[in-house]
């Protein structure tokens, strides 16, 4: 079974540009720290994901797919943030975010003006780059 969230062929900022504000402005510095911290291009990922680079991977039982490096998502309760490498490396940086929950690989935060962006941007950086060198595929 392969998993079903693919990349597409959508436009990102068009996709953005459908959010509700302030969300969609949130969704937009979002997209521009990104591109700058991985050098990537923006894809969508299952129509509702905004993902950056792509890594290959095979679980446990066989099951292969492929995933993006890091990405964001916005929800009708918060932006979800993947930092894909988990969170036990970044305990530091968390305490100095400001408000957020954590779930597997998800920070979720309402809106970008209740955190600190530098905290965020360290946090995405380092996971990008954690993972970037731990896959060899962009």
């Amino acid at each position: 079974m392969a998993i079903k969230t693919q990349v597409g062929k959508e436009d990102v900022v068009a996709f953005l540009q459908q959010q509700p504000e302030p969300k969609q402005a949130d969704c937009l510095v979002l997209l521009d720290m990104m591109k700058a911290v991985t050098g990537l291009p923006a894809q969508l990922w299952g129509g509702a994901i905004v993902g950056f680079g792509s890594y290959d991977y095979q679980q446990k039982g066989g099951v292969k797919g492929s995933w993006f490096l890091t990405g964001f998502a916005p929800r009708k309760q918060n932006i979800s943030i993947y930092i894909m490498t988990g969170f036990s490396h970044y305990e530091d940086l968390l305490k100095k975010l400001g408000p957020h929950k954590t779930g597997m690989g998800c920070l979720y935060i309402k809106k970008l003006s209740d955190i600190d962006q530098t905290v965020l941007k360290e946090m995405i950086e380092a996971s990008f780059l954690l993972m970037k060198s731990k896959y060899t595929q962009q």
